[in-house]
């Protein structure tokens, strides 16, 4: 009996957990060594990868910090969720008060009482950090800089970044507004991510308004073709900050360096992060969401398999030249039963290089699967019965 409910089991329906990737490592000797991360002159910074979210280097980045006009990225965030939620349109006009008009700091040099659009006024946010425009935008979207402020506490919880708080759209100093270099990097690939038809206004040298061109404090975009963004930041107080993002060959990084010296140090250093990131190490796309990876056996189902895969792509961040060292492996649910909802957990997709993990995402349905009639119900409960009798 034991062996007719093995076979059962065995020869059909059974699947074989096993490795799903496994290839030839490579001697050790082969490897690139990896050097420490280069010594960087700031208060506190983070490189992390675009698509992994592994971090390659980091010092002090959940110390809380002050953003001074990085705080602009989340106000352009906040802008760019209002536009795709059709509440606002790029030809929009906004009235100048005299509030935005008076705004100390760097500015676009809107007048009051004239009307702008939004477009050109996010992309004085961007471009040419322009206080005025940040409390513009705030007011007309929220009607107060202090409600809009809300609705950045708001994105910035929905997004994860847990240290930070805003209570103004520019980024001047208040004891109340904060943030850390972990958080600026989420926000930083959200931006990338949620909103790609705005990130091109990130890379753009020069804006013009009202007769008066102003040019992009980001000089990363003239040092280095592969960056494209994204903001920069000073005050007396907070140093001289920026958040980068460069492409190169596929693999995208993000780097937040905050509290350097000068504006020169600000960009050398983000440039001796960035080079060390692409040097040393490489990120591939191991699986696409979709994919099925495995077709599991599935009881009482109007059919007897299951495909499961990942809801998102999975990504990996290695040390350069060891590739062929990864090995990924799936665990799943030994049983599983219908009916079946599409993207519920059943298991893990584990990877590991040199037997040290390196990334996990849960295995989840592909397919919605109703159960099965009478007999197929029937055939899978006798089965399953003798083989929890003699297994």
């Amino acid at each position: 009996m034991h062996w007719i409910a093995h076979a059962l089991l065995s020869a059909r329906y059974r699947w074989l957990a096993a490795t799903l990737l496994v290839l030839l490592a490579q001697p050790l000797w082969a490897a690139t060594p990896i050097p420490s991360a280069p010594s960087i002159a700031a208060k506190a910074y983070i490189l992390q990868d675009y698509d992994s979210g592994r971090v390659i280097a980091e010092s002090s980045a959940d110390e809380r910090v002050e953003p001074a006009s990085l705080t602009k990225m989340m106000t352009a965030y906040v802008v760019s969720n209002e536009l795709r939620n059709s509440h606002l349109k790029l030809t929009d006009m906004v009235r100048i008060s005299e509030k935005a008009w008076r705004a100390e700091g760097s500015r676009m040099f809107v007048e009051v009482n004239t009307s702008v659009s939004v477009e050109d006024l996010l992309r004085g946010v961007i471009i040419q950090s322009g206080n005025d425009a940040c409390i513009a935008l705030a007011e007309h979207i929220a009607g107060s800089e202090e409600a809009f402020a809300e609705m950045m506490n708001a994105q910035a919880r929905r997004l994860g970044m847990s240290h930070t708080h805003f209570v103004n759209s520019t980024g001047l100093p208040d004891p109340e507004h904060y943030t850390t270099a972990r958080d600026l990097a989420t926000l930083s690939i959200a931006l990338i991510r949620d909103f790609p038809d705005h990130y091109n206004w990130y890379s753009e040298r020069d804006f013009t308004y009202n007769d008066i061109t102003q040019h992009n404090r980001n000089t990363l975009l003239w040092w280095d073709k592969t960056v494209d963004g994204i903001k920069t930041g000073h005050t007396s107080s907070a140093g001289y900050c920026l958040a980068a993002s460069a492409l190169k060959e596929g693999m995208r990084l993000v780097s937040v360096v905050l509290g350097t010296d000068s504006e020169k140090a600000r960009a050398r250093e983000s440039q001796s992060l960035l080079t060390y990131g692409f040097r040393f190490f490489e990120t591939h796309r191991l699986y696409q969401a979709g994919q099925s990876l495995a077709d599991h056996r599935l009881w009482m189902g109007a059919q007897d398999t299951l495909p499961v895969g990942l809801e998102r792509d999975l990504f990996v961040t290695i040390p350069r030249g060891q590739y062929d060292s990864l090995q990924a492996s799936l665990t799943i649910d030994n049983h599983v039963e219908a009916p079946v909802t599409r993207g519920t957990r059943y298991g893990t997709v584990n990877v590991s290089l040199n037997g040290q993990p390196v990334a996990e995402a849960p295995l989840v349905a592909l397919a919605d699967v109703e159960e099965g009639g009478i007999w197929r119900r029937f055939v899978d409960w006798v089965t399953l019965l003798f083989y929890r009798l003699w297994s």
